[in-house]
């Protein structure tokens, strides 16, 4: 396993799931993790296994959680996961409120971070991943805006790379697409219902999708993207179960 015991790593949304996964990569490869999450109790079993994880419970919503984090703990990268299980009913069967939902949280998330990224700003060198989804490739019909939610996380990322590059900030900014997982309340959302939609069983859905996506290749997929050379890294990449495909 690669070792990074000199990197300073900040996960936003690190109690389950991928982002959990992504966590403990970095902590195992000696990196100083800060784990955020929304309640301290999701977060006790990784801090209590890792002792070189600190654990945040806090909003990633809230600017002052962000300013905070990036103020007090100075990270080298900083990897933002979290965000909202969408509602998963037909466009017909949706209401103005449970369409929005992942407008509402994983946007807000990567618009607030970003853009505290680039207040403050981190130092350079720094490298910040914003997880999306496939969906912003090809569609989510029964996610509401879920699958528009994650295309324009991907947009922002594109938007502080041209601020950073215009500032010279030197920070890379990078968007990875997971393909829909098991490993994860949305991944397992999804299942149940495009497998209902279609006439499976959830094990026959996801045999569709393998190899599927683990929390351990979504972790190391993360120190391959942040340990890349900026000058060879792709802005976007696509990850499924066989690892990461840039994206053109």
């Amino acid at each position: 396993m690669t070792q990074l015991p000199e990197l300073k790593v900040a996960v936003v949304g690190a109690s389950r799931g991928l982002g959990r996964g992504i966590a403990t990569a970095f902590a195992e490869s000696g990196a100083d993790v800060v784990a955020l999450a929304r309640t301290g109790a999701a977060l006790a079993e990784l801090t209590n296994r890792h002792p070189n994880v600190r654990g945040a419970a806090a909003d990633a919503a809230d600017a002052a959680v962000a300013r905070r984090v990036l103020v007090e703990h100075e990270p080298h990268a900083v990897i933002i996961v979290a965000g909202a299980t969408p509602v998963m009913r037909e466009l017909v069967d949706q209401s103005s409120e449970t369409f929005s939902v992942n407008w509402d949280t994983d946007v807000k998330i990567a618009f607030t971070w970003a853009r505290e990224i680039l207040r403050t700003p981190l130092p350079r060198g720094s490298r910040v991943v914003i997880v999306s989804s496939g969906a912003a490739l090809n569609g989510s019909p029964l996610s509401g805006g879920y699958a528009g939610s994650k295309a324009t996380q991907r947009f922002i990322a594109q938007y502080a790379q041209m601020e950073s590059d215009r500032s010279d900030l030197g920070i890379t900014f990078t968007t990875v697409l997971p393909r829909m997982t098991p490993a994860g309340d949305v991944g397992q959302a999804g299942i149940r219902a495009y497998a209902r939609q279609g006439g499976l069983t959830e094990e026959a859905f996801v045999q569709q999708l393998e190899p599927v996506i683990t929390p351990e290749i979504a972790g190391q997929a993360m120190i391959d993207v942040v340990t890349a050379d900026p000058a060879r890294s792709a802005a976007g990449y696509v990850l499924t179960g066989a690892g990461l495909t840039p994206l053109t």
